[in-house]
């Protein structure tokens, strides 16, 4: 391919010795894109050779790969197989090289650092494990699990993992609001918390949060509080319980639980344009196999890799970090804090100092970045970096010429990719043996068979449609937590037997693709993906707000700010205090990076015929663009009443 818009492309010596083109040599195929349609036309042949290049491990080996019987909704992975994904993790590793090399290195805001080798990583999770067994966590329980980036987060999943419990991952600067919803939801019996932890030389009292989370919570038995940084904190005695106390007396050895392939490992909130926020379930396998998957064949992981990605664990590229990495062997580096701060340095001198092979960071991120200068990024010594990955939102092309110039040197190229929690990874990538354009997408990863649909629902090429995908694959979610025609309703209710993802893809004519941003209302803040109504529903949980909406619009550095708009009570009068306590109270209860930038007062808002509020209308009203088909508008005074607030 001759573009001159590509800005990378692997020598033949470098492509040659790819993870992914061994693979596809192996299988005798030496082109990517007849890889990638041999691997969706016969899924079964795929994950089968994913599972064994992979060196899964089985208790039990599976008699069939896949069982659509149920339909393609529906699908079972690896029937028959038992495994458990701490065992993959970690067990495979403890008698080979990487026993005594690090799994995990964690450096706080005050720059200290902790290692933990394979075998280490082993005996602590080992003990907490069976400390939660003391506590009467066995399988299919849910555990919660509220902490900053710290080495603990990655005991605490593999802990809950090994026991055949399940985890569900909360976001380390929500409010209590927040995370009680996702405990209540899924029933949760018992948090893992920490005290507090430094964020720009401020602490973050988790405990506090998470005390405001569990009151509203009867299903949490037990608090085990990490103590991070020595802060005071509120104890309820007899069901909260210090973590080094628990797992004092304990032993090492635990043995993991063999359980089915597609038993679930976690329940990750997911937020949609309506209702509650989504529980999507994970499996053991599906999530384990998808998550390694990518990390070797997009990322070229290996065992000598260290992968660092600036994200959350409530997020799903943290569980994505830890296992991907873990499976393969990799180091997973972690850090608490923010990239700019003490210095704005920060992010480069960590991946110097640890000598950090794959960076991960989100175009939001560098953006915040660039503004300090090229000067901070020439300070350090970044030679070991090879592989940048990127996702989260779209990207514009200064700053990601600024990333791939000053951090990658024009030789680490940008791995772009794009999918979702409910993937357990990506659908759109690019690969370490193939061109990169900037800001694209070389294309579908293998396994994901992704297409680009019009609105009759035929694959387009050269004009926006809607990302799909027509076939399964193992680390698609096994549903909606407890809800499965919600599941239905949002995937696969458009067109029959396809999966429609909700973002706006584009092919050009060299055939790389693009993501032009969501097509539903789901808003997405500095990469994280946020639901309207969780928003809207802490609004009018206000005495003085009646009905409320969010709408996400362009912001510079953040990709994407929220807009409130708040329709009050008769009795009630807008003021500014009010706009504060609205903001405020948005802040309180979601966490300050869900903070809204604006919150307008309006008499009405635009509404369809069964009293939908038409957020689509409302954010090109506030953008001053036109609102599109109005066809089932029942107020255009609703329309005139945002104007007139703009």
């Amino acid at each position: 391919m001759d573009s001159p818009d590509i800005v990378w492309r692997p020598d033949l010596d470098t492509a040659a010795r790819t993870r992914i083109a061994r693979f596809m040599q192996q299988h005798g195929c030496d082109s990517l894109a007849d890889w990638h349609a041999r691997s969706v036309a016969d899924i079964a042949w795929y994950w089968k050779a994913v599972s064994h290049d992979l060196d899964w491990q089985w208790f039990t080996p599976y008699h069939q790969v896949v069982d659509t019987s149920r339909g393609i909704q529906w699908p079972r992975w690896f029937v028959g197989g038992t495994t458990n994904l701490a065992a993959n993790c970690i067990d495979k590793h403890l008698d080979g090289p990487r026993r005594h090399e690090p799994a995990v290195i964690s450096e706080a805001e005050d720059g200290s650092v902790r290692t933990l080798t394979f075998a280490e990583l082993a005996a602590e999770v080992g003990r907490l494990a069976n400390a939660l067994r003391r506590l009467g966590v066995g399988a299919h329980d849910v555990v919660g699990v509220f902490l900053p980036m710290c080495q603990e987060a990655v005991v605490a999943v593999l802990a809950i993992s090994r026991l055949g419990a399940i985890y569900t991952p909360c976001f380390s600067g929500y409010g209590g609001q927040a995370v009680a919803t996702r405990l209540q939801d899924c029933a949760a019996t018992v948090l893992i918390t920490a005290d507090a932890f430094a964020r720009r030389g401020h602490l973050i009292r988790m405990k506090q949060t998470a005390d405001e989370a569990v009151a509203t919570c009867p299903s949490i038995q037990h608090v085990v509080v990490h103590q991070r940084t020595g802060t005071p904190v509120p104890w309820s005695a007899g069901r909260d319980i210090w973590w080094h106390e628990a797992v004092d007396a304990e032993s090492p050895e635990c043995a993991a639980l063999p359980v089915e392939a597609d038993h679930p490992a976690l329940i990750i909130y997911t937020s949609g344009t309506t209702g509650r926020p989504k529980g999507t379930v994970l499996t053991h396998t599906g999530f384990g196999m998808k998550a390694a998957h990518d990390w070797a064949y997009l990322f070229d992981m290996d065992a000598q890799s260290r992968m660092f990605w600036v994200t959350d664990l409530g997020w799903l590229m943290g569980p994505l970090l830890i296992t991907g990495t873990l499976v393969l062997g990799g180091t997973v580096l972690l850090f608490e804090g923010t990239p700019d701060y003490p210095q704005p340095d920060r992010l480069w001198a960590l991946c110097a100092r640890h000598r950090v092979t794959h960076l991960g960071i989100s175009p939001t991120a560098v953006r915040a970045l660039m503004p300090h200068g090229v000067a901070w990024v020439l300070k350090h010594d970044l030679s070991a970096l090879r592989i940048i990955g990127s996702t989260g939102e779209p990207w514009n092309p200064e700053p990601y010429m600024w990333l791939f110039e000053h951090v990658g040197r024009r030789e680490a190229p940008i791995i772009n990719y794009t999918g979702g929690t409910e993937i357990s990874g990506g659908i759109l990538g690019c690969f370490p043996n193939a061109p990169i354009k900037p800001c694209s997408f070389y294309g579908p990863i293998p396994g994901m068979a992704a297409n680009c649909f019009n609105d009759e629902g035929q694959p387009v090429r050269g004009e926006v449609g809607e990302l799909v995908v027509t076939q399964p694959w193992p680390g698609m979610t096994a549903g909606f937590w407890k809800d499965p025609e919600r599941y239905l309703d949002t995937y696969w209710s458009r067109w029959p037997d396809v999966w429609v993802h909700g973002d706006w893809a584009y092919v050009d004519a060299d055939g790389f693709w693009y993501i032009h941003g969501r097509s539903d209302d789901t808003l997405k803040l500095a990469g994280k993906r946020v639901g309207p109504a969780e928003i809207e529903s802490v609004l009018v949980g206000h005495p003085a707000v009646n009905e409320a909406a969010a709408i996400g619009v362009p912001h510079e550095v953040k990709g994407e700010a929220v807009i409130c708009f708040a329709v009050l009570r008769p009795e009630c009068a807008a003021d500014e205090t009010l706009r504060r306590d609205l903001i405020d109270r948005v802040a309180q209860a979601m966490g300050r990076a869900l903070r809204p930038d604006r919150v307008l007062f309006v008499r009405e808002l635009p509404k369809t015929r069964s009293a939908k509020i038409m957020r689509r209308v409302i954010r090109a009203t506030y953008l001053g663009r036109e609102p599109g088909d109005l066809s089932s508008l029942e107020n255009p005074g609703g329309v005139q009443a945002i104007t007139e607030a703009v």
